[in-house]
């Protein structure tokens, strides 16, 4: 371990990040890039809360709190001796009750974990007390899960409805038997409860035929999208009709085959808006729905993890008037990595979480932010000041190098730690600015975790 020299500060001082960081340029918005936080174990799921916070699942099994404006991650529920992560199990989905800090503190989870010598997955409601999640309360149990293909992508509808995606978990006839809940889009009551209008009143099932769904939202005129892993070929961003069949295992993408066009017109498939072969992998999509960025609004955002031809990136899906055809797709972020989540703040600030560069999900993970210069409202958000800076970075080797955090951090620890996810340092926070000899860390990319209690906040820095 490395010697730590602290200094003692009156005052903490906040570091703009703009000095160094990437800019995108569309035709008329100018995106500035920040890095709010670093070194997340695979998340999953992140979504806007009406707090104002970040809300993810972590899929060993952690739901973590991101202050935007600071950077400090708060864990609020652990669930790592109960969720079993595997392959591309663990805890997965996420859906935030709109009226979190009003009459519906609610917070529902989807994961997975084991029951005797198989993987079962349920859907469970959380109790948010203003600092952590209680009072599991389990609305649906013993979904088949497996190491592969779980869906349980979450949404809430404007009339309080709860649309979970459940995948084939590798068995594609589970897909066309309306018997079982597996393949399929769920409509579900908020207490776990079948909606007397469903297509039947006795069962979960709203479209069916589904291999692998992990993207869903609402967009134009309020119509239903997923977007869903292919096989090979044709992953697909489907238009979501009630009662629709999909085709899966029958039809993979378009009906462009004899075999597929006789299923087709025997069991009313729906054929998919746009699909991609070979596959990209796509993932979470969201409707952007703000001025801040004039260019992609009114689009769709998806996430995708870049597949069989390794492209990861952020694609951006131009609809027709009527949403119901994609005229296009233009492509952006395509160097961090595979994009696995998207989530939009009311300014119309973009975060995405990147899983680094391997499949299922190495490091190392981020949250990134591109903020545009139209400001729409800034009154709850200004991500580009952290409560931490590392200065000078780059750092030379065997130099000194500064940091600072907030005063609620001292007392805590910290780690150094490079992106192959090795500590290369650590020790005691004791003061609000530090000194760390950098001598013996060898050239590449780092990130400095400060933690104290359920609190941590992350930057990165590079050695030369």
């Amino acid at each position: 371990m490395k010697s730590l020299i602290f200094l003692s500060v009156n005052l903490f001082l906040i570091f703009s990040l703009v000095q160094g960081q990437e800019t995108l340029t569309l035709e008329t918005t100018t995106l500035t890039e920040a890095e709010v936080a670093v070194g997340l174990d695979v998340p999953w799921e992140m979504s806007w809360g009406p707090d104002n916070h970040i809300w993810l699942t972590e899929r060993e099994g952690s739901v973590k709190r991101l202050d935007p404006i600071t950077g400090v991650v708060t864990t609020v529920l652990d669930l790592t001796s109960t969720v079993l992560s595997t392959q591309e199990s663990g805890l997965l989905g996420m859906a935030i009750h709109p009226d979190l800090d009003q009459a519906s503190p609610y917070v529902y989870l989807v994961y997975t974990y084991e029951q005797g010598f198989s993987l079962q997955e349920r859907l469970v409601r959380y109790t948010w007390d203003g600092s952590t999640l209680s009072e599991p309360l389990i609305l649906l149990d013993e979904i088949r899960a497996g190491n592969i293909h779980n869906g349980s992508r979450l949404l809430i509808s404007p009339d309080e409805k709860i649309f979970m995606t459940t995948g084939d978990v590798g068995n594609g006839d589970l897909s066309q038997d309306l018997e079982n809940i597996n393949g399929k889009l769920l409509r579900i009551n908020l207490d776990g409860s079948i909606p007397i209008d469903n297509p039947d009143p006795a069962s979960y099932v709203y479209s069916y035929g589904h291999r692998n769904s992990q993207g869903l939202t609402f967009g134009p005129n309020g119509q239903l999208y997923s977007s869903e892993h292919g096989a090979q070929s044709s992953d697909e961003l489907n238009l979501i009709e009630v009662n629709r069949n999909y085709g899966w295992p029958n039809v993979q993408g378009a009906c462009n085959t004899s075999n597929e066009i006789n299923f087709c017109q025997a069991f009313n498939v729906a054929e998919p808006l746009i699909e991609w072969s070979p596959c990209v992998a796509v993932n979470d999509i969201t409707y952007y729905d703000s001025p801040a960025i004039p260019e992609w609004e009114g689009k769709l955002l998806m996430a995708v993890l870049g597949g069989f031809v390794k492209e990861p990136r952020l694609s951006v899906l131009t609809f027709n008037e009527d949403g119901t055809e994609i005229k296009s797709e233009d492509k952006y972020f395509e160097d961090y990595g595979r994009i696995r989540d998207i989530c939009i703040s009311p300014q119309g600030v973009i975060y995405f979480a990147t899983n680094g560069p391997n499949y299922p999900g190495s490091g190392p993970n981020r949250i990134i932010s591109y903020t545009s210069n139209i400001i729409i409202n800034t009154e709850d958000v200004n991500p580009v000041d952290l409560h931490i800076a590392v200065y000078p970075n780059p750092v030379k080797t065997s130099e000194l190098m500064t940091i600072e955090t907030d005063q609620s951090l001292v007392g805590g620890s910290y780690e150094v730690i490079s992106y192959e996810g090795k500590v290369t340092l650590s020790g005691d926070v004791t003061s609000q600015k530090s000194l760390i000899d950098t001598e013996g860390l060898s050239s590449g990319h780092y990130y400095i975790r400060v933690q104290k209690d359920e609190k941590s906040i992350t930057q990165s820095f590079v050695v030369k």
